[in-house]
């Protein structure tokens, strides 16, 4: 089974001039980027990373759900970009509650479980609000490359996913080089400060 060794982790902008707290606000990145159309919320985040969204925690979580665990705990609000598969024809955009996901609607995200038994594993006074944005792949093969219908989705899926998270910031975002950095399978990336409060 093919699986990612890396997990990129990306920080937008951080205002310190606002001391008030806000939402941490985390953007998941799921799914294998060697298959095709199943990497296309890893793609999704690294063109959202070019958006400077004030007080957002981008991340390539890939399918290494357990090692995104303390980010997970982090958050208040997470927005999950993931292929889903939920018989429309592809490129198809969805937008659902992970609520929706555990009662069985008809969409599935092709990472859902793993992602609920990840977040099983939460303290029980976290209960962030989580978002999944699916999107219907085309093919689900070996390759490092979108299909060219997923790829001419791409734009509408970064610009559905910026106004999520400007809905849920109070504020629009835009697109500017962001600060990145880089984090290894199995360690533990600091969490970062937003709005001059640390998460844990």
């Amino acid at each position: 089974m093919v699986t990612e060794k890396v997990i990129r982790i990306f920080m937008t902008n951080m205002s310190m001039k606002n001391r008030r707290r806000r939402p941490r606000i985390l953007v998941a990145g799921l799914g294998n980027v060697l298959l095709q159309d199943d990497g296309v919320g890893v793609h999704a985040v690294r063109e959202l990373r070019k958006c400077r969204l004030t007080g957002v925690l981008a991340a390539e979580v890939g399918t290494a759900l357990l090692d995104g665990l303390h980010l997970f705990e982090w958050a208040d609000k997470i927005l999950a970009i993931d292929a889903m598969e939920a018989g429309g024809s592809p490129g198809m955009i969805y937008l659902v509650g992970v609520d929706q996901i555990e009662k069985g609607s008809r969409q599935t995200s092709l990472h859902e479980l793993s992602l609920l038994s990840a977040l099983r594993f939460l303290p029980k006074q976290r209960n962030p609000e989580i978002m999944v944005l699916g999107i219907e792949p085309e093919t689900i093969d070996y390759g490092l490359d979108l299909t060219p219908t997923l790829q001419a989705a791409l734009p509408k899926v970064v610009r559905e996913a910026r106004n999520i998270l400007s809905d849920w910031r109070g504020s629009p975002g835009y697109c500017a080089e962001s600060s990145t950095a880089t984090v290894h399978h199995g360690s533990r990336p600091s969490v970062p400060e937003v709005d001059g409060t640390r998460g844990h």
